[in-house]
Order: C-alpha cells, then structure tokens, then sequence
C-alpha cells in the first residue's frame, strides 16, 4: 500500500513540477503519528527510488526522539514542522537536521546556543503566516527580513528560506493567491541572501497549486500514509 501511495505522490509531483514548467519539488513525507517501522519502510521505498537521504517531517520533538531511537541505524533526515516553543529548543536543536517553523528572535537565539558544535548547522526555514490566521503560529510577512539577518548571524544556524500553511479555503484561487504570496516573499528574501533555496509549502491536498507557484519542498502525509487515526 505504502509503495502505489509513494508511486501516486511522485507522479502528481512530477507531473504539476512539468505542467507549470518548473523543477520537481523535493518531497517531505509527514511521518507524526506514524510508528517507526512506517517510518522505515517508507524509507526503504524511497532509497530503492534514488533518495539516498528520505527526509521526514514531525510535528513533536518527544515524539520525534523516541522514533529516531528506534530508527538510528537508518540515515534518516529529521524536519521539525511543528510549533516549536522555546523550551524544548536544546532537544530540538540536538534532534533535527531541519527546523521549518522558526518565527520568532527568541527561538534564533536558543537553537542557535543550543546547537552542538560537533553538528552541522541547524537548517531553518521563517514561519510566516501568510493569511494572518490568529489559529496559526508563524510571523507576519514583514517581519521576514528581521528574522532572517538574525538567524543568518548565527554561526550555528544556516538560513534556508521560508515556510508556511495557508488557509485552506475552499476556493483554489485563494489557496494559489497565499501561495503566490508566499512566492514573491522568497524571491525578495533571495535578493537580499542568495544562498536561500527553499520553499516549503503545499500539502497533500493542494501539491499541485503550490508546485504551479514555485514550491520547492512539498510536506506529504495523508497522501502517503492515509488518514491519520
């Protein structure tokens, strides 16, 4: 089941990335609530497919360290997409290749000193709530250029480029609108700090309309895993 649900998700991606003219996204497999053997098999899948490196998203740092203890024998790339707060930065900063979901100085700082030296540095994507949804975490599109100066002066950190979750209207119009949005932040993010190449957006439900605004990272869990329970 896992192996036609991987083979669906890759044909949708590549066939949005050739509909819109545009470079097939990197695919993240959203692994919370999943159990690790999910996990590996999955991994399996992918390696067979080419991805010498699966990456996989989780919403929980405690949950994330128990599955990656029983996974670590698998090279594995570990994503945080979910609300970090500021309190469980060391363990996430120990934990993740990748943190998606900073939107605030404070937590800069604290990945930043909690990032083990021996590591390569943290990989950070901005948050940015690009509906202003008062239910979503995420910084204000403005705040943006703040955000990035502070983590790109982290030794520790390494900017990315940015992330988001819009509103998931029922009209796909609006939905590609914050997507566009989303497009033209990371553009002018770029201008400023070339070295950015990531945008990560579009779920399983809407990978097509974010690949059509210039995603370069897609977040896949129910596409992949089915419904969550």
């Amino acid at each position: 089941m896992l192996a036609q649900a991987l083979q669906l998700v890759k044909q949708r991606l590549s066939a949005a990335a050739s509909d819109a003219g545009r470079p097939e996204p990197r695919l993240l497999a959203v692994s919370k609530t999943q159990p690790a053997t999910a996990i590996a098999e999955l991994a399996v899948l992918r390696r067979a497919q080419g991805e010498p490196v699966p990456a996989f998203g989780e919403n929980y740092v405690q949950e994330a360290l128990g599955k990656q203890s029983l996974l670590r024998e698998l090279t594995l790339e570990w994503h945080l997409i979910g609300h970090l707060q500021s309190n469980k930065a060391r363990e996430a900063a120990g934990a993740f290749d990748w943190v998606q979901t900073v939107d605030r100085p404070k937590l800069v700082a604290a990945l930043a000193q909690h990032r083990p030296a021996d590591r390569a540095p943290l990989n950070v994507l901005i948050q940015v709530n690009i509906d202003d949804e008062r239910s979503k975490h995420g910084c204000a599109p403005e705040q943006v250029g703040a955000l990035a100066q502070a983590i790109a002066a982290q030794p520790q950190l390494r900017l990315r480029g940015l992330m988001a979750i819009p509103a998931p209207h029922p009209d796909p119009t609006l939905r590609r609108a914050a997507f566009a949005r989303m497009r033209a932040l990371f553009e002018a993010l770029r201008d400023t700090w070339p070295q950015v190449d990531t945008l990560s957006m579009g779920m399983s439900d809407d990978i097509e309309l974010a690949v059509a605004e210039g995603a370069t990272m897609v977040r896949v869990g129910t596409a992949l895993f089915g419904a969550r329970q």
